[in-house]
C-alpha cells in the first residue's frame, strides 16, 4: 500500500501520482460528517443537475444527520443559499422528481442514489450543443 498522499489512481486511466499539497492540513472526521458517494460524480448525477439543484442538494447533505435527515425551514435555506423562494421550490421539486431527496413538508431526507441519474431534457439538449461546439472548435467537424 502506498503512503498517504502518494496513491496512484487506476481503472484503465492515466496513472497520476498524488501527493499531499499541505500535509499539515489533512482533513479528519471529528464528530458528525457528511459524505457524497463518488458515484455522484462518476455516474453523471452531478452533470444532470442545474446549479440551484446542486446548491440545494449539497446544503441538504451538509445539514443532514447520518440517515440523511434534516429539517431546515425554507426561509433559512433561502437565506443560507442566497436564492429566492421560487428558485428554492423549483430546485426542491426537481430533486424530488429525480429521486435524490424526499420531503414531507417539514423534514428532508437525502436518499441513497438511484441506479442512474434522470437527466432533464433541456439540460441534455444544452449539453449536446456544447459538446458539438467543442468538437467543431477542436476538430472542425
Amino acid at each position: 500500500m502506498a503512503a498517504p498522499g502518494s496513491e496512484k489512481s487506476g481503472g484503465g486511466r492515466i496513472m497520476i501520482e498524488k501527493k499531499l499539497l499541505q500535509p499539515n492540513r489533512v482533513r479528519h472526521i471529528d464528530g458528525g460528517f457528511s459524505f457524497i458517494p463518488h458515484r455522484f460524480l462518476t455516474d453523471g448525477f452531478l452533470a444532470s443537475l442545474t446549479q440551484k439543484e446542486i446548491l440545494l442538494y449539497f446544503f441538504l447533505i451538509l445539514a443532514s444527520d447520518r440517515y440523511g435527515l434534516s429539517f431546515y425551514a425554507y426561509d433559512a435555506i433561502c437565506a443560507f443559499l442566497q436564492i429566492s423562494l421560487d428558485q428554492y421550490i423549483e430546485a426542491r421539486d426537481r430533486l424530488i422528481r429525480k429521486d435524490l431527496i424526499a420531503f414531507d413538508g417539514t423534514l428532508f431526507q437525502v436518499l441513497d442514489l438511484p441506479k442512474q441519474p434522470e437527466e432533464d431534457p433541456v439540460i441534455s439538449q444544452n449539453r449536446k450543443h456544447i459538446k458539438t461546439a467543442i468538437q467543431q472548435s477542436l476538430w472542425g467537424t
